[in-house]
């Protein structure tokens, strides 16, 4: 297989790819050998028809367009893989020479046009200089933190009086709509004023006391239901309030390893340091990709970010929306530029991705979609997002690298060190596995399919071109 690649732009390629009549012969075979376990024909059981009768009644056109259908994403694989294109967006191909359907003798000719990375120079990534927030621990912030704990340690007891904010509720529920009962609930606890339950009922509550019913209107929040308006009755039962215990050494022996108050006071005081040495790391982090993004010009391909903005825009119905549309492009061109950038240090700094690096990954996106794991990775798989996937784990990992190459200070000028930030991102002990997870994957940006985007005549259809999103 022959390929040459003419640079249209920037961040635009064109491949010509000549496939020999050798190199396409074990798609015509698939062709024949599919055709013969689809087709009808007396005399002949399914999969055992031979390819003289298939030319008969099928015709070598159809066998020839099958072959070359069936062909050509690969060659389109290979072309990519040997010729070291880094593949941004949908390509677009089209074939522009078949062989000659009576002995399928003489090439293949197709070409394919794709955005893809455009190449820059990387700048020197040692010693990036940022600046963060100071870290200050009030007395405040440790009060509050107390409070949580006591709040956790807390029981509930019954008092009579009329609810409030902050106490806990015990109710009945009861929604009806058009007359007729859709959904009770009997006995639940309400914090009242969390705004948990259901909209108009931390209200409802407000000043209701034990015995007392309620009505008002209120959209239902799920079921058969849901979204309907309904009229909801509410009885309280019980109005409960928390008590907290004494903030002292009885209370520091309970609830923690330490023996006095102030002992757990300060322990409470080094944790809120030690969170806002992440919020360091997370301020560090936003930093530096703005500020290597601020040196260099990486151009991102213009459909790439039109398709991505009207995807935005189409989820959110609001097509129509000029000026909201000016911020997605801003926001779209920046996320591209970004994704550009750490890919391009992952390719440099040779980041590879092991397995368990990715499943953790998967795990954790599972977890925030309230999925089986099982069940996400399968719907990701399903939608060829997998390679995806592997990119992000691999920008994280290149983000990790030039964090800990930056030099970070606070701005009381002192040094701060982020490596505990850093390392969860950057370690990787096993990457035995990782040579075969890009294998399969691809590439870290992703891999869009040259199906060929062609109709059954063998003619470019710009509508069938498929991939995925990049956001």
């Amino acid at each position: 297989m022959k390929t040459t690649v003419d640079k249209l732009s920037p961040t635009r390629v064109k491949l010509s790819i000549s496939v020999t009549p050798e190199e396409l012969k074990p798609s015509i075979d698939h062709a024949y050998s599919h055709i013969a376990e689809s087709v009808n024909i007396p005399g002949f059981r399914k999969g055992k028809v031979p390819p003289p009768i298939i030319d008969q009644r099928v015709g070598r056109d159809e066998v020839l367009n099958h072959a070359v259908s069936d062909g050509l994403d690969k060659f389109y694989r290979q072309a990519i893989e040997e010729e070291k294109i880094r593949p941004l967006g949908r390509p677009e191909a089209d074939v522009t020479e078949l062989p000659d359907v009576k002995d399928f003798s003489g090439e293949l000719k197709v070409t394919v046009e794709v955005d893809v990375r455009p190449d820059f120079e990387l700048p020197n990534l040692d010693g990036i200089e940022l600046t963060v927030d100071a870290i200050e621990v009030t007395d405040d912030e440790v009060e509050t933190e107390l409070q949580n704990l006591l709040t956790r340690f807390g029981t509930l007891i019954t008092v009579d009086r009329p609810a409030k904010t902050g106490d806990f509720a015990q109710i009945d529920l009861v929604a009806i709509i058009a007359g007729n009962e859709v959904d009770t609930a009997n006995a639940i606890s309400y914090e009242v004023g969390s705004g948990d339950l259901i909209e108009g009922i931390d209200e409802a509550l407000d000043g209701l006391s034990a015995d007392e019913t309620t009505v008002f209107e209120s959209k239902l929040l799920g079921g058969d239901n849901e979204g309907e308006s309904a009229e909801i009755t509410v009885k309280l039962l019980a109005v409960k309030e928390r008590e907290l215990p004494t903030a002292d050494d009885d209370f520091a022996q309970i609830a923690s390893q330490f023996d006095t108050i102030d002992e757990l006071k300060a322990d409470i005081r080094e944790q809120v340091s030690k969170s806002k040495v992440f919020g360091q790391g997370a301020q560090a982090r936003d930093q530096v990709v703005d500020k290597l993004l601020e040196s260099l010009d990486i151009p991102v391909p213009e459909q790439l970010v039109l398709d991505e903005v009207h995807r935005h825009l189409e989820n959110e119905q609001r097509l129509e929306d000029d000026e909201h549309r000016a911020e997605v492009t801003e926001s779209s061109e920046k996320t591209f530029r970004s994704q550009i950038l750490l890919d391009t240090i992952a390719e440099a700094e040779e980041i590879k991705v092991s397995q368990d690096e990715l499943t953790q990954y998967l795990v954790q996106g599972a977890a925030q979609y309230n999925m089986e794991p099982g069940e996400f990775i399968k719907v990701l798989d399903q939608n060829g997002q997998i390679p995806g996937m592997i990119g992000e784990v691999a920008r994280g990992k290149a983000l990790a690298i030039i964090l800990s190459k930056a030099k970070v200070v606070d701005s009381n000028g002192a040094a701060v060190d982020i490596s505990e930030f850093a390392a969860p991102l950057a370690d990787s002990d096993d990457d035995s596995d990782s040579a075969d997870l890009l294998a399969n994957a691809d590439s870290h940006e992703g891999h869009e399919h040259a199906d060929g985007g062609r109709d059954s005549h063998g003619r470019k259809s710009n509508n069938e071109h498929y991939g995925h999103d990049h956001k």
